[in-house]
């Protein structure tokens, strides 16, 4: 048996609060509907939940611009309700994870109603990044598109890299500091077992304020607004206070980079436990693509995690499927990397609704859309909502019991989700939800005897085959069926298999010769 802390090789679950169960009717998941299906949830298979904001915000980011770090908004519920779901996922075997958002507040929370209440140079503005001039200070872009500054009526700007109602603090300043020690002490007080740390690598700016050359792209580590050395010291004050509460709680940080050398410096012994991979989640369908992402990520990092979604990016069903001829390729590839991840060393973020194999939604109206990002690029952009629609659970028609019958999801749900429906995919044994639950139940019938490392084994062109102690694993990315390698039995596979080959789109798992 191994004896390393659960989150090395968990797999965590990614909940999108608004868009997972909706219990009071109103359209929107809540805390109560998250606790209705953690059974679910356990039956899955996952080890833990990761909850996206439900603090109290006026959702123009879709509860990523927090006006109150220690409450529930009254969308969502109550403290009341985030204790006893706490419990009961503990009561269900399951670790609870929450977001944090130390980047950027609310436009609304109190520090920075202050802040514009107060006079320029001020101890209230010296906890957001304002400026004096009569141009924005340097040529800084939001990430959702526009300018990174807004003008205030008496002739300040102030920084926001995201939507203006998300101002960006200013870490140079103690009183920052000292808030989010607090704020992670409420949350580890109340039982959460860990934090989702957003924008990881942006809480300190070049102090300069440097304008950002106009060759660089990216997340590089040497722009002058992400991956600041100052930033680790944030860390290692976060890992003490981590570290002096009993149970192994985690930290896990939304890391943007361009190199795993970056990335490796986050996860240093003293700082966050892990960081996310999103090279993995950005790579293309390819052999080649993965083997160079695979060997970068485990000569980088000791504790690797592994990603093929979120509620930031197209579902990766829409995105393997594009430009394929093959109108199931995309479910092929998604399976077939499914299968790929979950046998390398590490822990895996599943996105929810890809254990039914959703796919992007592309055909919101643009009445639907709510992303700031659609509406700062005036439609010019999609934006993120397409990944966002609330999950069918049953029924033939929405709301597929996302909302009680008669709910009005916040963003429509396509009807041909009628047939990916948890209820309808439960009893199919050759669902794409059969299929997650029998790959997760393995994994976990393995994972304490499997070695930490993986060995490269040949393998034909446009596939990867690699063994992991008696796991051998091997995906073809190809278009022609390979021979597979010498094993002693099929354990699981993505699709069809025989004894000898091994179809295009497919992975498997073999039991080693």
């Amino acid at each position: 048996m191994k004896n390393s802390p659960w989150w090395r090789d968990a797999v965590v679950y990614e909940i999108y609060v608004r868009s997972f169960a909706d219990a009071s009717g109103d359209g929107v998941g809540d805390l109560e509907g998250i606790r209705a299906r953690l059974p679910y949830l356990a039956e899955l298979g996952v080890d833990a939940v990761w909850l996206t904001p439900f603090q109290p915000s006026p959702m123009a980011d879709g509860g990523y611009d927090v006006a109150d770090y220690r409450g529930v908004d009254p969308l969502f519920g109550t403290l009341d309700d985030f204790d006893a779901l706490v419990a009961e996922a503990h009561a269900h075997g399951l670790r609870l994870i929450v977001d944090v958002v130390p980047n950027h507040s609310s436009s609304e929370h109190p520090w920075f109603k202050a802040a514009l209440a107060s006079p320029p140079g001020s101890p209230e503005r010296d906890r957001y990044m304002f400026r004096d001039g009569d141009r924005p200070p340097n040529n800084w872009t939001s990430t959702f598109s526009g300018p990174a500054w807004s003008r205030v009526p008496d002739g300040q700007w102030y920084l926001h890299l995201f939507a203006p109602e998300q101002p960006d603090f200013n870490w140079r300043n103690p009183a920052v500091h000292e808030e989010f020690l607090d704020v992670l002490r409420f949350w580890l007080d109340r039982g959460v077992d860990g934090f989702r740390i957003d924008v990881a690598m942006g809480l300190y700016k070049d102090a300069d304020l440097s304008d950002v050359p106009p060759s660089e792209e990216g997340f590089q580590s040497r722009s002058p607004i992400w991956s600041q050395p100052e930033v680790h010291e944030v860390y290692r004050a976060w890992r003490k206070v981590l570290d002096s509460y009993p149970g192994d709680r985690a930290a896990v940080g939304e890391v943007w980079t361009d190199s795993p050398e970056d990335l490796a410096l986050y996860v240093r012994p003293d700082e966050l436990h892990q960081s996310f991979n999103f090279a993995w989640l950005e790579a293309p369908w390819s052999a080649t693509s993965f083997r160079k992402i695979i060997d970068d990520t485990l000569a980088a990092v000791t504790a690797p995690t592994w990603v093929l979604s979120n509620h930031d990016v197209v579902r990766h069903v829409t995105r393997y499927g594009e430009g394929s001829l093959n109108p199931g390729a995309g479910n092929a590839r998604a399976n077939a990397a499914l299968l790929a991840m979950l046998a390398l060393p590490g822990s895996a973020y599943l996105y929810q609704g890809e254990e039914l194999g959703l796919p992007e939604v592309r055909e919101l109206p643009p009445e639907a859309r709510q992303d700031p990002i659609f509406k700062r690029s005036k439609g010019e952009l999609p934006g993120r909502d397409g990944c966002r629609v609330p999950l069918p659970w049953s029924g033939t028609e929405a709301p597929f019991g996302f909302s009680p019958d008669g709910g009005r999801p916040w963003l429509p749900q396509p009807p041909e989700w009628a047939a990916l429906t948890a209820e309808r995919q439960a009893g199919d044994p050759e669902s794409t939800l059969a299929f997650y639950r029998r790959a997760l139940a393995l994994r976990r019938s393995l994972r304490d005897s499997l070695p930490d490392a993986i060995a490269w084994l040949d393998a034909p062109a446009d596939t990867l085959a690699f063994s992991r102690g008696e796991l051998v694993c091997a995906i073809n990315c190809g278009d022609r069926p390979v021979p597979l390698p010498p094993h002693d039995g099929v354990l699981i596979s993505s699709g069809p298999v025989d004894e000898t080959t091994l179809a295009p789109d497919t992975a498997v798992w073999l039991r080693s010769a």
